[in-house]
């Protein structure tokens, strides 16, 4: 643990910042309209964002914005308004009350030196400011998802076309409706997300940030503003997992009227159903968002019917204006019958059989946070964020080889449950050296998790039964009881108005333990020939210290070019070490998995601003990477077998070239036009190789990298109509590290090229938004990946063809 000297020097730091900021400089309230030049019009909507501050003010539907609390000073505002060219005006502050109005012309618009897009138009995709809100993010690899621009299947969050803009990830796809989000990035696995730091506004959503980052609740997209993803170098500010950042932003309360209703009930193939309700507004110093969703169906194929209720629900109260305190509550279960994998012929044969019918999976998800931020002015402010997690995932079923029948004999069942707090606190504060912008962000996080997880037999029917046949676990019982704590460091440099750079550090103290027993059997037969209780304590102790930096350059206005190096790390995960699995053998002494991420990267607008652009080359190093060989083992009596081991297999390189291209194609045509057809292409070229590892591992591909992912479309827009069409390409690639092209229970083995059209329309009345579309509309049968356990084993067919039609009521 951190000494007392330690805790005394964090204390005496937090000291020194807070006293240093009740000595601030004056501070003024600057108010305004934004006018049409051409004709004195109020602008009716758009923002302003004040570059000093990494702030952005909402321009009203009467043209008027405020900024309260600005300190004096000279400050860059830039503002923004669809159908209008981007404004960037300095503004002298040297009084306390200032009035400064603004006037847009109608030309294309032209983006900062990050890309703000336009939420009505285009493909939705952004990237972050150097300075926004809580986070600095200069130089980094940053994308953004903006919800209100995707046509597509958000009932049940399709992820192809949700993520469609974000370069160089590699999806599996498991049951259809969107129970589980599996994304990976840059040859990382994408099983649950577990190689993101995924976060909703901010705060941990997976079952144990340290040793089980598996996300088993995703946020309906329905209910979001908008998804953050921050690559590699977030290891810095948010944790130091090799993917970088997942973050949901939900929506919240309009402020422009005290109630806000919608209602959207969606249909689809399979009987499948989402009804999404939500209520929100703002009343005085009140706001709040809230919604539930239920969705249900029978799934895609045999035995894979599924039961989901998600709520929410948000206030924030800002009783004046330094302070805004912000409580959340996220509720979410379900429960699902797994239909279970199947071989490689089986596949061929019929994707959509199943061989298991009693398999079932259950998640109980619940999750609460309290948010208090305090205003010293526009420029210095502070955050802190409470977060507690209490939630369950339980799995029930035949977990044995695939390429055996199931035996009907009693079933496994592993009861996992998650008791999670933390609070992350973060203080923020811009200022100027000799006249350039800078910031500096620190933080403090301390974490503390208590996973409990208990494997045994239950009964041998067919019913979702929870409940283990004997009196205690008589397979295996543990609990993991865990600490993290956290100090973080960053700094924004102007070298000049083009130039910046952004040093940090992150120190990290870790502490994990195991506490419990598991039983080793052999069997001859159905038989056991020996059995024996075997009581299991560990406890590991580390000290991690974390660099990297970043840089960016702005070749003009809005093209920038970007490069940052940081340093990664992953510890093992709690199921590596107590969970017992037929289909694989797991090494006692794993390893915690350390390496970097380097990105060199161009982004911004060129041709006039036609063209949308994010290019970006990078490394992965990727040390004592855990996955699967093939071993000779043997056991107490004498009896050799190979065997899927789990192990640190060796070191790996990855490295590729990730790129995003947009362009309205009737602005080459004519400026302005009431239609628009947005195409886009998302190309990334990825290989990886082991560099050590030994025999049968050294020189082979990583696993999970499809060399070669792409997705192009485009959509239309003609008034209130939106339709999109979309292809999506994946290479073949391997999914071990043994590179094996086939084995017989078909947990390993090649995942084959496929290719997937997802065609989606909307249509707009008044209150009420029509939407159809049809995903895998050539009706490919592929699947994305093969996996040793649940939702297994064996390979995971992807759904064929489907339809939906949603009907959306908004007032």
């Amino acid at each position: 643990m951190l000494g007392i000297k330690m805790q005394k020097r964090i204390m005496i730091l937090w000291g020194m910042i807070l006293l240093s900021c009740s000595l601030m400089s004056q501070v003024a309230h600057v108010q305004g309209i934004v006018f049409d030049e051409e004709d004195n019009s109020k602008v009716s909507q758009g923002e302003i964002f004040v570059e000093e501050l990494g702030e952005t003010y909402p321009i009203k539907k009467d043209g008027s914005y405020q900024i309260k609390n600005i300190t004096f000073g000279t400050y860059f505002f830039q503002i923004f308004s669809d159908g209008y060219g981007a404004l960037t005006q300095e503004i002298k502050i040297e009084k306390e009350n200032v009035e400064q109005n603004f006037f847009l012309q109608k030309l294309t618009v032209q983006l900062n030196t990050t890309t703000i897009t336009d939420k009505k138009e285009g493909e939705g995709v952004g990237t972050l400011r150097n300075v926004e809100k809580f986070g600095i993010y200069g130089g980094k690899k940053s994308e953004i998802v903006r919800l209100e621009s995707v046509v597509g299947n958000v009932a049940s969050n399709n992820p192809r076309e949700i993520f469609k803009g974000i370069s160089g990830l590699n999806i599996h796809e498991n049951d259809g409706a969107g129970l589980q989000l599996s994304i990976g990035g840059r040859g990382l696995d994408p099983n649950r997300s577990a190689n993101f730091n995924t976060r909703q506004n901010g705060y941990d959503i997976s079952a144990d940030a340290l040793g089980y980052p598996e996300s088993y609740y995703t946020p309906p997209v329905q209910a979001l503003d908008r998804i953050e993803v921050v690559r590699g170098a977030a290891s810095l500010q948010y944790g130091p997992q090799f993917g970088g950042l997942l973050n949901f932003i939900f929506k919240e309360g309009r402020e422009d009227k005290p109630f806000h209703f919608t209602a959207e009930n969606t249909y689809g193939s399979n009987q499948f159903i989402n009804s999404f309700t939500s209520v929100d507004g703002q009343k005085n110093t009140l706001n709040y968002y809230s919604f539930f969703q239920y969705k249900k169906g029978v799934g895609f194929r045999p035995n894979s019917e599924f039961n989901q209720k998600t709520a929410y629900a948000s206030i924030r109260i800002q009783p004046n204006d330094k302070w805004t305190i912000k409580g959340e509550y996220t509720f979410m279960d379900y429960l699902s019958q797994q239909p279970g994998g199947l071989q490689d012929f089986e596949f061929e044969e019929n994707p959509f059989q199943s061989k298991r019918e009693r398999n079932w999976f259950k998640v109980n998800w619940n999750l609460a946070a309290l948010n208090f931020t305090y205003f010293f002015n526009k420029k210095t402010r502070i955050n802190s964020r409470n977060f507690f997690l209490y939630a369950g995932r339980d799995a029930l079923g035949d977990l044995g080889p695939i390429n055996r029948p199931d035996p009907m004999r009693e079933r496994d069942l592993i009861l996992g449950q998650y008791k999670n707090f933390g609070n992350e606190t973060r203080f923020l504060h811009q200022y100027k050296i000799k006249e350039q912008p800078a910031a500096f962000i620190i933080g403090v996080r301390y974490y503390h998790g208590f996973t409990e997880n208990r494997q045994g037999m239950a009964s041998n029917g067919s019913d979702a039964n929870f409940s283990f046949i004997t009196e205690e676990p008589n397979i295996s019982s543990y609990d993991f009881p865990s600490r993290n704590l956290s100090l973080f460091i960053e700094h924004l440099f102007y070298v000049n108005k083009k130039w910046t750079i952004t040093p940090g550090v992150r120190f990290e103290y870790i502490k994990t333990s195991s506490d419990g027993y598991f039983y080793k059997r052999i069997y001859s037969g159905n038989d056991i020939v020996f059995e024996e209780r075997i009581s299991d304590q560990k406890k590991n102790k580390r000290n991690i210290l974390l660099t990297g930096i970043g840089t960016s350059y702005k070749i003009k206005d809005d093209l920038e070019l970007y490069a940052n190096f940081s340093q990664n790390y992953r510890p093992i995960n709690f199921t590596d070490l107590a969970v017992q699995n037929p289909n694989i053998v797991v090494d006692s002494l794993l390893q915690d998995e350390k390496g970097f991420n380097f990105d060199i990267g161009l982004r911004g607008n060129i041709i006039g601003g036609k063209i949308k652009l994010d290019a970006t080359a990078f490394i992965l190093k990727y040390n004592n990477r855990i996955g699967i060989k093939d071993i000779i083992v043997q056991n107490e009596i004498g009896v050799n077998s190979l065997v899927d081991f789990r192990t640190n297999i060796g070191n790996a390189l990855i490295y590729g070239l990730e790129t995003y291209v947009e362009s309205d194609l009737v602005k080459f045509i004519k400026e302005e036009s009431k239609i628009k057809c947005v195409v886009f292409s998302n190309l990334s070229f990825i290989q990886g190789k082991y560099q050590s590892g030994g025999t049968g591992i050294q020189g082979n591909d990583v696993e999970l990298i499809p060399p070669l992912n792409w997705k192009t479309g485009f959509t239309f827009y003609w008034k209130d109509l939106k339709t999109s069409l979309q292809y999506s390409l994946t290479t073949q690639h391997f999914s071990d590290a043994t590179n094996a092209e086939f084995v017989a229970n078909a947990t390993r083995g090649i995942i084959p090229t496929y290719s997937v059209l997802d065609f989606s329309t909307a249509y707009t009345w008044k209150w009420f938004t029509l939407s159809f579309g049809i995903n895998n509309l050539a009706n490919q049968n592929y699947f994305t990946r093969r996996t040793a356990s649940y939702p297994g084993p064996g390979i995971i067919p992807a759904q064929g063809r489907n339809y939906y039609v949603s009907l959306k009521f908004d007032w």
